[in-house]
């Protein structure tokens, strides 16, 4: 019976400990890093929220249940911490003598709720209920820091997608963006209206979406608009600019184009979603030579210059978006993303499910 005691007592203190390292690592490690046990909590809700959002069912039904599916995950995973909390110091107590295992419960239950219901007697035990009220308080505070800190991140994302509606249409377009610049005289204004807010607004998103993971999928407030339809309709923006059309070069095009990709591969590692780390620019993407030439026909009938030698334009085109072309479509794959013209409507497969979520990073970019 005493080496079943002390067997229940480790094996409580490992839940415990395996507890508070997933906490750590989602709310405190300010790095990409996610526990076993999130990475099952957000599976096992996604399986279930999947069966919702079947592919069959209308975008817009499909749209309004996976908006619910990260907040939901989000404001559950601290009741799952508290669960296995309670239930790892109730091995323990049972360990440390309390007996029958019903009451070992109830006083792990009031201790990590600071009910205070249950006092155990010894002073072990009373410095055991210490332990664990602390520590349920500390998830407490936890929760109230972390989802500040997530909303906080998600406006300042939203904030720019949102000003790209009027920019670029809804659902974002390069050629409408630079079709509206054009009409009001602004072609030359690109740089500094839209590529370098857009620059920061990558950093940005790099650190907190593969930090606080469950941001990728929170949902924009209008069923259309979508953070990664519109982070491809700018990468695309700039890479027709700095290869297709006919006006001075800035190397500005060019730090937004890398500082992109980077951030959709970042993310992309997190979830483990293959990609070529050192695509050669003639690999194939997945835009046709002749959707490209299409989009140079509408550029051309808006007068927008456009270079001369437009195979050239393609190959450099394509060679810019190569970098991201994969993980472009597998990310919106990922969250389901509304249709977008070069990014979520060539999605392969809508039912498509990565390998999964959250996983660690599973290769190192070599650009």
């Amino acid at each position: 019976m005493i080496v079943a005691r002390v067997a229940g007592a480790i094996a409580g203190a490992i839940v415990v400990l395996w507890t508070l390292s997933s906490a750590i690592k989602t709310v405190v490690l300010p790095r990409a890093s996610a526990s076993v046990l999130t990475r099952l909590h957000f599976r096992s809700l996604r399986a279930v929220f999947d069966v919702f959002a079947s592919p069959k069912r209308p975008f817009a039904r499909r749209d309004a249940v996976m908006a619910l599916y990260a907040p939901i995950s989000l404001v559950m995973l601290p009741g799952v911490w508290v669960v296995l909390m309670i239930l790892g110091f109730t091995a323990m107590f049972w360990g440390a003598g309390i007996n029958p295992l019903s009451e070992a419960f109830v006083t792990s239950g009031s201790s990590l709720l600071t009910l205070g219901f249950v006092r155990p007697e010894g002073v072990g035990r009373v410095m055991l209920t210490f332990l664990e009220a602390g520590l349920g308080l500390g998830i407490v505070s936890l929760l109230i820091s972390y989802l500040p800190t997530i909303y906080g991140a998600f406006s300042r994302r939203e904030a720019l997608v949102g000003m790209l509606e009027v920019r670029a249409g809804l659902p974002p377009s390069p050629s409408e963006l630079l079709r509206r610049y054009q009409l009001i005289g602004w072609l030359d204004n690109l740089d500094a209206d839209v590529f370098a807010p857009w620059e920061e607004w990558f950093v940005d998103v790099e650190e907190s979406h593969t930090t606080q993971p469950s941001l990728v999928f929170f949902r924009s407030p209008h069923p259309e608009r979508n953070w990664l339809t519109a982070a491809g309709c700018v990468l695309d923006t700039a890479a027709i600019v700095a290869s297709t059309l006919d006006i001075p070069r800035s190397a500005q095009r060019d730090v937004l184009l890398r500082t992109g990709f980077f951030t959709l591969r970042r993310i992309a590692d997190f979830y483990g979603i293959p990609y070529d780390p050192a695509p050669a620019a003639t690999d194939p993407i997945s835009i046709s030579q002749r959707e490209f030439d299409l989009l140079c026909v509408e550029l051309r009938g808006a007068g927008i210059p456009l270079k001369k030698n437009l195979q050239q334009a393609w190959l450099d085109y394509a060679g810019w978006r190569v970098n991201y072309d994969a993980v472009l479509v597998a990310l919106c794959a990922l969250v389901m993303a509304p249709t977008a013209r070069w990014s979520s409507d060539r999605m392969p497969d809508r039912r498509h499910k990565p390998p999964w979520f959250p996983g660690r990073a599973n290769r190192k970019s070599s650009v």
